[in-house]
């Protein structure tokens, strides 16, 4: 029977995030991230998987509250779990925009060998000028090179951790290309799994070619069970010409939960999380960065702005840039006409992310459904709630999965590639 693949997400930095619940706990303590780590690896997920942010963000020249809590790296974290945990793989997001591969490749490693071959690296991209100012070389790339230079890049670590033999013997290593000319000797041995498991994440023409040449899993996205279906299928299709199979990548994406004990009583809950994780500043706060000016004289129950988006003034920094802001502003002048909806009823209602809501058994037949009808191979939970936000799914829903047979009792082997029924990697030296 086929079987579900399962990873936990950190609550970070993020509008998820709902803060003002009495179980919120610290975003940087330790504690926080051994708790959820060691829940995962009670329900058998296949690794933790931490964000990166490399720059707090701003909004109106001000860094923008939610993000004053500090972001840790992600590496050091997962360094420090490995001695916690004994089994769950271990997934940092680092970007290639602004570090060096030998420097990553050397990271990476010695995680896969402090772990006993766990490691996981998810790979993304930045264009962002406002990122780069702390960095030394400062600036930012051009969107068409942004994917360049991450597929040279993990082309380089790869023939980096080949560099050692299996039987633990170095050898030089050199590289010339668009982005990168490295020679030299490679200081870490062959690490347990080959190579550390690549994710990556995206939804963009450019990601989804790019996840089909060099990913191992993909992190992503999808509002409704068609649409799962039509990345899945697409992302799949793309594998033969890179003479991949279908289940050499596996698609992962990133989905919510909200339990009750009965559907309706987890429905009043999903809805009240909404409501707190949507504040009146943050409905403003999102409705300002469509508009693209500011609107902290607008009421956040009262209607939405009459005239359109100006264009992108930069007004907040450090976010995903909104591509065609007039077609946002108009799906929600429609979504708020139809329901005679306040900006922060809208703002609920248009920014809400895909979840599975009802009670452990519902929860458990929609996964289910979403694994036998090809829309993913598994699921990133993203929990609201730090650090206690798996336990409910792990205690109510995982034993549910378990006597359907499609979630594992215990883990296979040792490794993450053994987690995800993925080959080691062949040696090329």
């Amino acid at each position: 029977m086929r079987q579900m693949h399962l990873a936990a997400h950190f609550p970070g930095v993020n509008s998820t995030t709902v803060w003002t619940d009495p179980r919120s706990a610290s975003q940087i303590d330790f504690g926080s991230f051994e708790h959820l780590a060691r829940t995962a690896e009670r329900g058998t997920f296949d690794f933790l998987f931490l964000a990166e942010g490399l720059r707090l963000r701003e909004h109106k020249g001000r860094i923008h509250d939610l993000d004053v809590v500090g972001r840790p790296e992600s590496l050091t974290v997962l360094n420090a779990l490995a001695a916690v945990t004994d089994r769950l793989g271990l997934a940092a997001t680092v970007n290639t925009t602004f570090n060096e591969p030998y420097e990553l490749a050397r990271r990476l490693a010695t995680l896969d060998h402090l772990s006993a071959g766990r490691a996981a690296w998810n790979v993304v991209t930045s264009s962002d000028a406002f990122t780069g100012e702390n960095f030394r070389r400062g600036g930012y790339l051009d969107r068409a090179d942004r994917y360049t230079r991450a597929a040279e890049f993990v082309s380089v670590a790869r023939r980096l951790w080949d560099s050692w033999t299996p039987e633990g013997v170095p050898r030089p290593f050199a590289h010339r290309g668009r982005h990168f000319d490295v020679s030299g000797e490679f200081s870490v041995p062959r690490s347990p799994q080959g190579h550390p498991v690549v994710i990556q994440a995206g939804d963009s023409e450019e990601g989804r070619e790019f996840a089909a040449s060099a990913a191992d899993v993909v992190f992503t996205r999808h509002g409704t069970l068609e649409a799962g279906q039509a990345f899945y299928a697409d992302v799949k299709g793309r594998l033969a010409r890179y003479g991949r199979a279908p289940g050499d990548l596996k698609i992962m994406p990133g989905v919510t939960v909200v339990l009750g004990d009965t559907d309706a009583e987890a429905h009043e809950r999903a809805a009240e999380i909404r409501r707190r994780q949507v504040s009146p500043q943050n409905a403003i706060l999102a409705l300002e960065q469509v508009w693209g000016r500011d609107l902290s004289s607008y009421d956040a129950d009262g209607p939405l702005p009459a005239d359109d988006p100006v264009p992108d003034t930069g007004l907040a920094q450090g976010r995903v840039r909104i591509a065609d802001p007039l077609a946002v502003a108009a799906r929600w002048r429609a979504l708020s006409e139809a329901g005679g909806l306040s900006i922060r009823r809208t703002v609920i209602a248009a920014t809400a992310r895909q979840s599975f809501v009802g009670s452990p058994r519902t929860v458990a037949t929609a996964l289910e459904a979403h694994l036998s009808a090809d829309a993913a191979d598994g699921f990133v939970l993203v929990p609201h709630l730090t650090p206690g936000g798996l336990d409910d799914f792990v205690d109510r829903v995982v034993p549910l999965l378990r006597e359907r047979g499609i979630l594992r009792s215990a883990y296979p082997g040792s490794t993450l590639r053994s987690h995800l029924g993925l080959a080691e990697p062949v040696w090329k030296g």
